[in-house]
């Protein structure tokens, strides 16, 4: 979240919205939230989640889209964190503020344990439910008949603003990230490629219970996109933490995923979609590029950490080489 806009969510907009839920503030917790407020909160024994979303990310029309995605997906046996209504049985509340106002939606707390770094490296058990769950998420998509709708790939807020938030400097990268649109414009779109997807599945997005199944959260970013993308999120996030120093690393761990992700996804006679592997080099330069102005967006990088230091001269480099994490894998 840009930080003006972080600046003009206070107390006051978050005891509101706890109300209309039936929360008192105090019962709150923060959680935290790249460009939400997240709280969490306890009722008869239950947690929830409570989140606020700025007016100027999401429209009332999207919020309703996504939330119905979702309770399609769980009455057809996705294991999700569902919304839940607020106490005037309204899926959104709008909380109203001076400059921009916030939309309060609560959800079911996703149960099990989250798997982070390193522990969801080399676990192809992980990567092979990774797979199983994101088929029948695609599987579902393309039966999906929705009465309000999300928006589209190149309606995504880090492409449409993605000038406002890079320096001058890094012209090059914009430069990139346009060439890439035009890329992905000319591919075909079929019912069996380009559908509703989840947006950003990664291990921050995800439970894990004691069998190893997934409760998947967070479709703040479904959008219409090809499926492919979905997929390539997910690599991405298991790659980018491999520096250029360990490309051997990564090198295993890509092969690995694909090996475990495709045996998931297609049980039960599930297709991958038709030239998925060929796509996920554009998808993983995307995803690159949206992380690099994520970046810029939200962090203060004047003087950043080595780690971070290290990973935009490497990102820029080869976003801007029109390299993807696995060109040399």
């Amino acid at each position: 979240m840009d930080p003006q806009t972080r600046s003009l969510f206070m107390d006051e907009h978050a005891a509101a919205g706890a109300a209309r839920y039936g929360v008192r503030p105090e019962e709150l917790t923060f959680v935290g939230g790249f460009q939400n407020f997240i709280y969490s909160y306890v009722r008869d024994e239950m947690k929830y989640i409570l989140r606020f979303t700025p007016s100027t990310l999401r429209t009332p029309e999207g919020l309703a889209a996504e939330l119905e995605w979702i309770r399609f997906l769980s009455r057809h046996g996705m294991a999700l964190s569902v919304p839940i209504l607020s106490v005037h049985g309204q899926s959104v509340e709008r909380i109203q503020g001076i400059t921009v106002d916030f939309y309060a939606t609560a959800f079911t707390y996703a149960p099990g344990r989250r798997i982070g770094y390193p522990e969801c490296l080399d676990n192809g058990m992980l990567y092979e439910q990774c797979g199983r769950m994101t088929g029948r998420l695609h599987a579902l998509a393309k039966r999906y008949e929705p009465t309000a709708k999300r928006h589209t790939w190149e309606h995504n807020e880090y492409i449409l603003k993605a000038g406002k938030y890079i320096p001058e400097e890094h012209r090059p990268v914009l430069d990139a990230l346009d060439e890439l649109r035009g890329v992905l414009g000319r591919l075909p779109v079929t019912a069996d490629t380009y559908g509703l997807i989840h947006g950003d599945i990664n291990v921050g997005n995800f439970m894990v219970d004691e069998l190893g199944g997934i409760t998947l959260f967070d479709f703040d970013e479904c959008q219409y996109s090809w499926y492919a993308e979905d997929i390539a999120i997910q690599l991405y996030y298991l790659l980018y933490v491999f520096g250029e120093d360990s490309k051997s690393e990564r090198k295993a761990q890509y092969e690995l995923f694909m090996k475990h992700f495709e045996h998931g996804y297609t049980e039960e006679g599930r297709q991958l979609p038709e030239g998925w592997r060929e796509q996920l080099g554009l998808f993983l330069r995307l995803r690159e590029i949206i992380v690099f102005v994520g970046m810029h967006r939200s962090w203060d990088l004047r003087q950043p950490d080595d780690w971070t230091r290290d990973f935009l001269r490497d990102s820029r480099m080869r976003i801007t080489a029109g390299l993807s994490l696995i060109d040399d894998c």
